[in-house]
C-alpha cells in the first residue's frame, strides 16, 4: 500500500516537472514578441510544439495586437490593464510601453499556430477547422505537433487527413527516404493542394529515387483529379440542362404545341423570380422562424402570377393573332419590353438578391477536388418533378386530352364540344405557369433583375427546335445534352467559343434533321 502511493507520488511530481519544463516562461514570450521575423517565427514554434493554456493565450493575444513591450517584458493588454503572460497577475504598464510590430507574415504564423493548437481541442467540429486551416501547410516545423495530434485522433476521417497533411511536411524532410515514403502515401491523394506541394518538391529534388517516387505519384494524382474534373464538368452539365430544360418545357407547351412565337417568355421567367422575392420579403417580415421555408410557399406562388400574367396576355393580345407568327412575333416582343418596364418601375433597375434556404446550403463533397453544391442538386431533381408533372398532365388528364385534341385538329375540336378558346387560354397559362417555376429556380443560383430572361429565351427556343417540335421527350434530350456539351467545349475553348460552337452544331443539325431529334409521327407530319 504506502509501495504504490510512492509511486503515484513520483508520477505526480514528474508531471509536474515536465509540465513546468513546457510552461511559458517570460524569456519564450519575449522572443516571440521582439526580434528579427525569423526568430520570431522560430520561437513560436517551438513554443506550439509543447503548448500550455498560457502560451495559447498569449499568440492569441498577440494575433489580436494586444501585447505591449517595455523593458524587455512583453506584456499583455486586456480591458486597458496590463497582466503578466506567464502568471495572468496583473502588472503595471510602463509610459514608455510600444506595441509589437506584426506583419502580414507573421500574422499568417499567428494564424497557423492557432490552428495547429485547435488539433487538439476535443470538439470534433474544432479539429475538423483545423485541419481545413492546415490543408495546404507544408512546413516541417509544425511537424511535431502534427504527429501529436495524430496519436491522440480516434476518428478515421480526420486521421487519413492529418496522414495527409503530415506526408505533405515529410515531402521538405531533408531525409531522402523519408521524402520518397511520403510520395509513396500521396500518392493515393486526389487534393489539389497534394498536386501543388508534388510540382514544387520535384522541382528542387536531387534524390534519383525520391524523384522517381514524386514523378509517379503526380501522375496518380492528376490522372485522379482529372477524374473529378471530368465528372465536375459533367455535373455542371447537366445542372445547366436541368435550368434549360425547365425554361424549355412552357416553351414547348406555347409555342411547340401551340405554335406561338412567344418572345415575352422570358419576362414570364422574371415574373416568378421576382414573385420568389416577394415571398422571401414576406417571410423575413411575418415568419423569420419559418424562413427557410419561404422557397416551397413560393413555388405556387411563382406558377400562379406568371400563369395569371399568360391568361391575360392569351386573352388580350394573342388570341387575335393565331395563324399570324410575325405579327405574334413582334406583339410578344413588345409585351416583353413593357414588362421590363414595369418591373424597373415597380422593383428598380437593380438587381435584388434572393437567398438560399439554409438546407441548400453546402454541398456534398464526392472528391476532394469535387462538391455537389445542394442548391444545384435540388434545382436538377425540381427540373425533373415539373418534367414528370407536365408528361402526366399532357398525356393523362382530362385537360392534356383536350390540349392535344386542339392543337391537333382544331375544327375537329371544336365539333365534337370543346371550347378551345378556353383550352387555349389554359394551355397557355400552363406554359407561363411553368416559365415562373423557372424563375422561381432560377433566383437560386443567381442575382433576379429585370434583364433575366433575356439570357435564356434563345436558348430555350433552340432546344425546343432541336429536340422536335411538340415533343417533351426530344426537349429533355436537347436541353441535357446542350448543357453537358457546352460545359464540355467550355474547358477546352471558354465560354464565348463554346456557345459559339453548340450554335454552329445545331445549325449543321437542323439542316440535316429539320424535324429534330423527334419527329411528329403520323401521316400529316409535315
Amino acid at each position: 500500500m504506502l509501495l504504490s502511493i510512492f509511486h503515484r507520488l513520483i508520477a505526480c511530481l514528474l508531471l509536474c516537472a515536465a509540465v513546468q519544463a513546457h510552461a511559458l516562461t517570460a524569456e519564450a514570450a519575449r522572443a516571440m514578441a521582439v526580434g528579427d521575423t525569423d526568430e520570431r517565427i522560430a520561437a513560436l514554434q517551438q513554443a506550439i510544439a509543447t503548448p500550455d493554456e498560457a502560451t495559447v493565450a498569449f499568440i492569441r493575444a498577440m494575433a489580436d495586437d494586444a501585447v505591449k513591450v517595455a523593458g524587455g517584458k512583453a506584456i499583455v493588454i486586456k480591458d486597458d490593464k496590463g497582466l503578466d503572460p506567464v502568471t495572468g497577475s496583473q502588472v503595471p504598464v510602463p509610459a514608455d510601453a510600444e506595441d509589437i510590430v506584426n506583419n502580414n507574415r507573421m500574422r499568417g504564423e499567428f494564424d497557423a499556430a492557432l490552428a495547429s493548437l485547435q488539433l487538439l481541442s476535443p470538439d470534433v467540429a474544432q479539429r475538423r477547422a483545423a485541419i481545413d486551416a492546415l490543408k495546404e501547410e507544408t512546413d516541417e516545423a509544425r511537424l511535431p505537433l502534427i504527429e501529436k495530434a495524430l496519436a491522440a485522433e480516434h476518428d478515421a476521417g480526420l486521421k487519413a487527413r492529418l496522414e495527409s497533411i503530415r506526408a505533405r511536411m515529410l515531402l521538405a524532410s531533408s531525409d531522402a527516404a523519408r521524402r520518397t515514403e511520403a510520395a509513396h502515401y500521396l500518392a493515393e491523394s486526389g487534393d489539389p493542394a497534394t498536386r501543388t506541394a508534388l510540382l514544387e518538391q520535384l522541382r528542387n529534388e536531387q534524390d534519383p529515387k525520391a524523384k522517381a517516387a514524386m514523378g509517379a505519384a503526380l501522375k496518380r494524382v492528376e490522372d485522379r483529379l482529372h477524374w473529378g474534373e471530368r465528372l465536375a464538368a459533367l455535373f455542371s452539365g447537366i445542372s445547366l440542362g436541368s435550368i434549360l430544360l425547365l425554361v424549355a418545357l412552357g416553351l414547348a407547351i406555347t409555342y411547340g404545341l401551340m405554335g406561338v412565337i412567344n418572345m415575352a417568355h422570358g419576362e414570364l421567367m422574371m415574373i416568378g423570380a421576382y414573385a420568389t422575392f416577394v415571398m422571401q420579403g414576406l417571410f423575413q417580415k411575418y415568419l423569420p422562424g419559418a424562413f427557410d421555408w419561404y422557397l416551397v410557399a413560393a413555388v405556387p406562388v411563382a406558377f400562379c402570377a406568371s400563369a395569371l400574367m399568360g391568361a391575360v396576355l392569351e386573352r388580350g393580345v394573342i388570341r387575335f393573332l393565331y395563324g399570324r407568327p410575325l405579327e405574334t412575333l413582334l406583339a410578344t416582343w413588345g409585351i416583353s419590353l413593357m414588362l421590363q418596364q414595369l418591373v424597373r418601375t415597380v422593383f428598380g433597375a437593380q438587381n435584388v438578391g434572393v437567398e438560399n434556404p439554409a438546407w441548400m446550403s453546402g454541398g456534398v463533397q464526392l472528391m476532394d477536388n469535387l462538391q455537389l453544391p445542394w442548391n444545384r442538386i435540388v434545382i436538377v431533381a425540381f427540373a425533373f418533378a415539373v418534367l414528370a408533372g407536365v408528361a402526366y398532365l399532357i398525356s393523362r388528364t382530362r385537360l392534356g386530352l383536350f390540349v392535344r385534341g386542339v392543337t391537333q385538329n382544331r375544327p375537329i375540336a371544336s365539333c365534337m364540344g370543346v371550347n378551345t378558346a378556353r383550352i387555349d387560354t389554359y394551355a397557355f397559362a400552363l406554359g407561363s405557369g411553368i416559365a415562373g417555376l423557372a424563375g422561381c429556380a432560377l433566383s437560386q443560383v443567381g442575382n433576379v433583375g429585370p434583364d433575366l430572361g433575356q439570357g435564356y429565351i434563345v436558348d430555350s427556343f433552340m432546344v425546343v427546335v432541336l429536340g422536335g417540335v411538340g415533343q417533351l421527350a426530344g426537349t429533355v434530350y436537347a436541353a441535357l445534352g446542350l448543357g453537358v456539351l457546352n460545359k464540355f467545349l467550355e474547358g477546352w475553348t471558354g465560354a464565348v467559343l463554346a456557345k459559339i460552337a453548340v450554335l454552329v452544331f445545331i445549325i449543321i443539325f437542323i439542316q440535316k434533321r429539320p424535324q429534330g431529334i423527334f419527329a411528329v409521327k403520323g401521316r400529316t407530319a409535315d
